[in-house]
């Protein structure tokens, strides 16, 4: 049975799968200027003598896949969903190896690895972090492959909601000098699709922490109204 610790340690862990989900899905689909746009973006096309399209339309490909898989994974651990856990390692190795391919190919290529490396270390942390969870001892406290409670689904999702929201809003932000060419941030491509998930992404997050605010404040005060009854 999960403490209070437990709890919150399942929370801390959700929101992390969540995060590492969303930067495989944004790396992925930011691969796409290297893998079927090179004639659009001269910088990325002059530094390459040799046409390694074919390997950053796989690594597009494939990590937006694992995206989209680790979306489902994150679900299945937010609803506490039987091998929740082990599915969610799974994904996390197979992130950690392709993003590390990916990490060691712009290396080598480009030169800079940027925003590679920062999907890699992304998965390499969360997996890190989800072994410990599974270490003896840690396995009992947390606990993701049992139902769990109404209000911890809520919050665990919500928190993770908001969290995705400000890290997509922020890509062109922390993604940095790696996409600007001649003063013209190639994110700017792709602002639209990113501002309306990431704001409806916070918005449903903050509906859901205050829908637990508010089914908490009406459960308390429906029990003081029993202890003054009695």
């Amino acid at each position: 049975m999960e403490d209070k610790t437990g709890k919150n340690l399942r929370i801390a862990g959700i929101v992390l799968m969540a995060l590492t989900t969303a930067m495989n899905i944004l790396g992925g689909t930011g691969t796409v200027c290297a893998a079927f746009l090179t004639k659009k973006y001269p910088m990325i096309d002059i530094l390459r003598p040799v046409d390694y399209r074919w390997l950053y339309q796989t690594f597009m490909i494939v990590t937006v896949l694992i995206g989209l898989v680790g979306i489902w994974a994150t679900i299945g651990l937010i609803r506490g969903k039987t091998r929740a856990y082990q599915n969610a390692v799974i994904v996390l190795v197979v992130g950690t190896l392709v993003s590390g391919i990916h990490f060691y190919a712009s290396l080598s290529i480009r030169g800079s690895a940027t925003p590679a490396n920062m999907k890699f270390f992304a998965n390499v942390i969360t997996l890190l972090i989800f072994l410990v969870f599974g270490l003896p001892g840690m396995r009992q406290r947390v606990n993701f492959s049992g139902p769990g409670d109404t209000t911890s689904q809520m919050t665990s999702g919500g928190l993770a909601a908001i969290m995705v929201g400000i890290l997509i809003l922020s890509v062109r932000t922390w993604v940095g000098a790696s996409h600007v060419y001649e003063g013209n941030n190639w994110v700017d491509v792709l602002n639209i699709p990113l501002v309306v998930s990431g704001s409806i992404l916070i918005t449903g997050g903050i509906g859901l922490l205050l829908r637990v605010v508010y089914e908490n404040s009406v459960a308390s005060l429906s029990h003081r109204k029993k202890q003054s009854v009695t």
